[in-house]
């Protein structure tokens, strides 16, 4: 463990706030108290917050269309579309409650509050932020339009949401009319019902918006225990306020709460506390005393933090065995109390004793709970650390390489190398080189490229590595069987063919096959018959592949003269009798040489003329 002064030169952190986007200055307080919903360790509301006119509220999860909850994390809900986000809320709070909204098929509003109170001459900002609630990769979902209205007229439209699993803040500004102090605002879905168009609002927002209210420089104001008093100033940048008037306040608890210094209205302010700690100050502005006086009418600066560097510090401290203290340019590794002179970094002279313990090395041992990614290459791998044993409580626990912050759990994570390190309160160490390893590539296998003629039978099967959930085959009027994982059929039509398939695990896969079907019209008509009765060949007739022919549409016969002697229309091939017998009107033909003129009709509809010659052949007699 190592102890600098240059340790107290912290940096003051410096934000306008989450509509900064929005407005170009600093902003008020929010006028909305709930504008964020608050927080809880219910799951879901229980009761009904009544802002959302043109829709219900349910505590039934997940919400159907046309209606909304309250949540603090769409992760616990049991029946979770398969297409949403499992989300919490936009504040870093894990119990901070949302609104999550299923719009309805027709546009709606979904949140409205009247605010009154109001400074007239004044600019606003009103904003909020949402999400699109459909996952990046989910297609053919209607995307959520939110527009922002004022006393019922539209001020700003978001257009399409996209699907970008972000946090998006959107909003306008306005300033009041000369007398006004009461202004309706309007939060109203536009987008058609249908599959998608859901949303979740967080941090909505309505703030005072004035010029850059700050106080320079932003970093922390550093001063020796035994130094002079320093000037604060207030720097206003624009000219929005053309009678500015500021209240500074101070905080005793690092910035939770605020309280005003009296009498401290001017634009300068000294601070002439000169015993060592963190004094915390910043002033509202408005355009003149009487806004000032207004919470809804004034804006806030930015937090400037004043150290004064104590004269003598005593430290206690425990470290563990094995590890060292440092003080400036010494190190302490055995108990004892120590005494040093440090000069910090702006010049303070400072006395630090130091009461130090050695604490035994108990040996950290974890408990871990690894968890592979569901699918090769998902992100959702997770590190549990389930318990921690022999270790000086609290612990503190990082995952180096993971986006998490401090564990003891850590998801969204990507097969590979991480490292774990555990440090207890005495700075006893456990570290681990962690491995995840993706799991097998999830397949589906339908076959190579083929080629069949037209009346062959194809077989597909699907050969796959996982037990499948669902799977889809494109086009979607194939014939299968029980299982539909395999395909038995006579294909027509030269096809693409695509299977698509769910694993169990939610894995996805899927696999294609090109069948070019060649389209030969094979049929075999004899040349010769011989209507003598003896029961061979004694009937004209076509023959083909029961599976490519299906039907004869029309069979006729013509003498050497040109002129009919037979026809038959719509019968089966390789059905001899079903043929021509010889006869003409029931008298037999002679023997001879005749013209035929089939049209056959094969597997694929398509009608096609054979002609030739055929001779009838009768038995001397």
């Amino acid at each position: 463990m190592k102890l600098k002064v240059v340790f107290f030169l912290l940096l003051a952190v410096y934000s306008y706030g989450q509509d900064n986007r929005i407005c170009e200055g600093n902003l008020g307080a929010n006028i909305f108290d709930n504008g964020d919903f608050g927080f809880g360790n219910d799951n879901v509301v229980v009761m009904d917050p009544q802002i959302a006119p043109g829709y219900s509220y349910t505590r039934t999860v997940p919400p159907g269309d046309g209606f909304y909850t309250v949540t603090n994390d769409m992760g616990q809900w049991a029946g979770l579309f398969q297409t949403w986000l499992p989300i919490g809320d936009n504040s870093g709070n894990r119990f901070g409650y949302m609104m999550v909204v299923n719009a309805s098929f027709e546009p709606g509003i979904f949140y409205e509050q009247t605010i009154d109170g109001l400074c007239d001459n004044t600019l606003y900002v009103f904003s909020a932020d949402v999400i699109n609630l459909i996952q990046r990769n989910v297609t053919n979902h209607i995307r959520p339009n939110v527009t922002f209205l004022l006393n019922d007229e539209v001020q700003y439209t978001t257009g399409e949401i996209a699907q970008t699993e972000r946090w998006e803040t959107h909003g306008f500004t306005f300033t009041t009319m000369p007398g006004q102090t009461t202004v309706k605002l309007t939060l109203r879905n536009n987008a058609p019902g249908g599959i998608g168009n859901d949303l979740a609002l967080d941090n909505i927002a309505f703030r005072a918006c004035g010029p850059e209210a700050l106080i320079l420089p932003f970093e922390i104001a550093n001063i020796c225990e035994d130094g002079s008093p320093i000037d604060l100033d207030a720097t206003i940048n624009g000219d929005q306020f053309d009678t500015p008037a500021v209240q500074w306040q101070e905080s005793l608890d690092a910035g939770m709460t605020w309280q005003d210094i009296p009498g401290a209205n001017d634009f300068s302010f000294t601070h002439d506390k000169l015993s060592g700690g963190f004094y915390y100050y910043r002033y509202f502005v408005a355009n003149s005393a009487v806004n000032l006086a207004n919470t809804k009418c004034r804006i806030i600066s930015n937090t400037k933090i004043v150290h004064v560097v104590p004269k003598f510090y005593e430290i206690t401290d425990t470290i563990c065995q094995g590890t060292t203290f440092e003080v400036g340019t010494s190190v302490y590794s055995t108990a004892g109390t120590y005494t040093d002179s440090l000069i910090s970094s702006i010049g303070c002279d400072s006395i630090v004793t130091l009461n130090l313990s050695i604490a035994p090395d108990l040996g950290i041992q974890p408990v871990l709970d690894i968890r592979p990614p569901s699918c090769f290459g998902y992100d959702d791998a997770a590190v549990n650390i389930e318990s921690v044993t022999n270790a000086y409580l609290p612990v503190s626990i990082d995952l180096e390489g993971s986006n998490g912050g401090p564990g003891p759990f850590f998801e969204n994570l990507t097969s590979g190398d991480y490292f774990l390190s555990i440090v207890d309160r005495f700075n006893c160490r456990y570290e681990e080189n962690l491995l995840i390893e993706d799991p097998p590539l999830f397949f589906i296998d339908i076959g190579e490229d083929t080629i069949v003629e037209l009346g062959q039978q194809l077989r597909l099967a699907a050969n796959t590595n996982y037990d499948i959930a669902n799977f889809s085959w494109t086009p979607a009027d194939v014939v299968c069987n029980d299982d539909c994982l395999s395909l038995e059929w006579f294909p027509i039509q030269s096809t693409q063919y695509l299977i698509e398939a769910t694993s169990t695990a939610g894995c996805t896969a899927s696999d294609s096959i090109f069948v070019e079907v060649q389209k030969l019209r094979k049929a075999f008509i004899p040349n010769i018959f011989s209507p003598d009765g003896d029961g061979v060949n004694d009937f004209f007739t076509a023959f083909g592949n029961p599976d490519l022919v299906k039907n004869i549409e029309k069979l006729m016969i013509f003498d050497r003269w040109g002129q009919q002697v037979f026809e038959k229309t719509n019968f089966l091939p390789n059905i001899p009798n079903e043929g021509w017998d010889g006869n003409s009107i029931n008298q037999p033909m002679a023997t001879g040489v005749y013209v035929y003129l089939i049209q056959l009709r094969f597997l694929d509809d398509e009608v096609v003329n054979f002609s030739g010659d055929v001779l009838l052949l009768k038995a001397a007699r």
